[in-house]
C-alpha cells in the first residue's frame, strides 16, 4: 500500500486543487432565428429550432 513518505505542506496542496475549481464558461452561441443566446449543440430554449429544423413545438 503507498504511504506518502513526507506532509504535504498547505500551499502545496491548495495549489494544486485551485485549477480544478475554476471552471470555464459554457460556450453560447446565438440562435440563427430569434438571436437568443443558447448553449452550442443544442435546441433553442426559446423558438425550439435545432438547424433550422422545428424540433419542440411553441405556442405563440
Amino acid at each position: 500500500m503507498a504511504v506518502p513518505k513526507k506532509k504535504v505542506s498547505k500551499a502545496r496542496r491548495d495549489s494544486r486543487r485551485s485549477s480544478v475549481s475554476k471552471l470555464d464558461a459554457p460556450n453560447l452561441v446565438k440562435c440563427p432565428k430569434c438571436g437568443e443566446l443558447t448553449l452550442a449543440h443544442h435546441v433553442c430554449n426559446n423558438c425550439g429550432t435545432y438547424k433550422g429544423e422545428e424540433i419542440v413545438k411553441k405556442e405563440a
